[in-house]
């Protein structure tokens, strides 16, 4: 069987889920999707360009079909959800369609496909082709994610402490796809951190939709910190990475916690989307230039050595010259430690694509790399000041005769730069002293000490 994993970090989840379930029920996973007698593809929809991948992912599957190379295709994931019983329109020739809410079922749906493997052409009719849908009280309920396949490095791992989104930004698909915002019971967090950290997990990335959410519907206040209380109690986890962090939600309370502790990294990854107060209220985001740059000044003020990352929208419909200067300049003030830059894309369903004012694509195009050319100096004035500095950092890799592939606390696994540590042959896993040495490009130069 094979297996393509798209998406995001909670993607990645509900892919190591799946495989588990599916390995459990005595299928041999191969991931060669080229070649196998089921492909499942987990997708993502959440914007065109990942809409475009998973249609690329699919037609790739869909064409070893027709040469006989692949018997059944199963599409699940975000874009089953976002598109329903029209992905079979589109693609008459997969076999199944699992939507996020009967995750659960994919063993279960890949064995209703084999008693029609035998005496069926290879593309077939779609008169056998089968739709599974959410649950209809999947969204006032979130699923378990203990017994996962981990998919990555053995040493670290995602932890998903709730899903869906109640904040309705005018751009986001997200809550048409993952339904209303739920948290996942503590106790629920804790046993799927306690199994992780029993398999050799060391380091764990909180995520979330919006990770300073949590609770809120349960009646916490400051659930985010609870969290990390208890996590920190675990004594096998070392490093705990809180990623989603929308400005707003970042209380007093949560600075102080993270200042003064010992696991959780002095890392925030906080989207901002936007800077200029006009763009930020067509948006629907509840932020203001004034208090998201009151913020920055508080981090850095009560953490010294904090992290900062963003991410930003540029061409959102009406997004003046004079508004993209503004959002550039607050970038160069602000000097993030690591930004991703993102042009506006007109996602069907949502309140912004019928907005007027709209932006050429040269035009979004432009923007986004006028803004990620100035980022790309910040960051290599950073770099350039680091040397010398003696960093821990977790090995991630550690080939004979390369330098070791390792990250310090500012570099999420997947997402930021790296380190490449000389001088090392401790496994993955570990964690070591270096020196930075140097840099290049983004990546740091480090000797071990």
């Amino acid at each position: 069987m094979g297996y393509v994993a798209l998406g995001c970090p909670k993607n990645v989840v509900d892919s190591e889920k799946m495989l588990a379930l599916i390995a459990q029920a005595g299928f041999v996973i191969d991931y060669d999707a080229d070649n196998a007698d089921v492909v499942v593809i987990n997708t993502c929809g959440f914007i065109q360009p990942a809409v475009d991948e998973a249609t690329e992912a699919i037609t790739r599957a869909l064409t070893r079909k027709r040469k006989g190379k692949v018997k059944k295709i199963v599409i699940a994931g975000c874009l089953p959800e976002r598109m329903k019983e029209k992905l079979l329109e589109k693609f008459p020739h997969i076999d199944a369609v699992v939507c996020l809410g009967a995750r659960d079922n994919i063993a279960e749906v890949i064995k209703n496909l084999f008693p029609r493997l035998e005496g069926r052409e290879a593309c077939g009719s779609n008169s056998a082709a089968k739709f599974y849908a959410s649950p209809e009280d999947w969204e006032s309920n979130i699923q378990k994610d203990t017994d996962r396949l981990l998919i990555n490095a053995p040493h670290w791992a995602y932890l998903r402490i709730s899903e869906g989104c109640d904040m309705n930004c005018s751009f986001c698909t997200i809550p048409a796809i993952k339904g209303r915002f739920r948290s996942k019971p503590l106790a629920d967090i804790l046993a799927e951190a306690n199994q992780l950290a029993d398999a050799g997990v060391v380091e764990i990335s909180i995520i979330a939709q919006d990770s300073t959410n949590w609770g809120k519907d349960r009646g916490e206040k400051n659930g985010l910190v609870k969290i990390i209380e208890e996590l920190e109690k675990i004594e096998k986890l070392k490093w705990l990475r809180l990623m989603y962090l929308n400005p707003f939600g970042i209380t007093d309370e949560l600075i102080e916690k993270i200042a003064k502790s010992k696991k959780t990294l002095h890392y925030f990854d906080m989207p901002i989307q936007h800077i200029n107060n006009e763009i930020l209220k067509a948006m629907h985001r509840p932020d203001t230039k004034e208090k998201i740059t009151r913020l920055i000044e508080n981090l850095r003020k009560n953490i010294q050595d904090v992290v900062l990352r963003t991410t930003v929208i540029v061409g959102f419909p009406g997004e003046t010259d004079e508004q993209f200067e503004e959002l550039l300049d607050f970038i160069k003030w602000t000097k993030f430690d690591a930004l991703g830059s993102f042009t506006f894309w007109p996602e069907e369903g949502t309140k912004a694509a019928k907005l007027a004012g709209r932006i050429p694509q040269d035009v979004k195009e432009q923007r986004c790399q006028t803004l990620m050319l100035a980022q790309q100096e910040i960051v290599f004035e950073k770099n350039k000041a680091r040397q010398s500095q003696v960093i821990e950092c977790l090995i991630d890799d550690n080939q004979p005769g390369q330098p070791a592939i390792g990250r310090f606390y500012g570099q999420a696994p997947h997402i930021d730069s790296i380190c490449l540590i000389d001088s090392c042959k401790d496994s993955p896993g570990s964690f070591i002293k270096a020196e930075i040495t140097g840099s290049k490009d983004y990546d740091l130069l480090a000797e071990k000490i």
